[in-house]
């Protein structure tokens, strides 16, 4: 079981069975607590590193969505005055009537059992 104050904290690894003192089993320990701490290193240079490439691609996300606001502030200040409105949506209309379908675009459905 996990100790609730020791939240958030590594603990080291232990063995099963205790080993006498002797100098073999603290060249042992020492050699486990060098490998950790290069392991440990090695998970924080990996970690520095990801959190470079998050903050390089929020700075490029931040770029985009600034782009963007300014390409919709321009599109807002581009749009047609009112008095232009009826003559964009008779035009919508027209266009539409051209698009739908004649009698003759019209076709046959046909069934093939198998």
């Amino acid at each position: 079981m996990h100790c609730p104050s020791a939240k958030g904290t590594i603990r080291p690894k232990i063995s099963t069975m205790p080993r006498p003192k002797t100098e073999a089993t603290a060249f042992l320990d020492l050699y486990k607590l060098v490998i950790e701490k290069k392991r440990l290193q090695q998970e924080l240079q990996s970690l520095e590193q990801r959190r470079q490439q998050i903050s390089d691609r929020i700075a490029v996300l931040d770029g985009q969505v600034a782009e963007l606001e300014n390409n919709v502030q321009q599109m807002r200040e581009e749009v047609p005055t009112v008095a232009a409105e009826p003559t964009i949506r008779s035009s919508v209309k027209t266009a539409k009537m051209a698009l739908a379908p004649s009698p003759s675009d019209t076709f046959n459905t046909l069934f093939l059992e198998y």
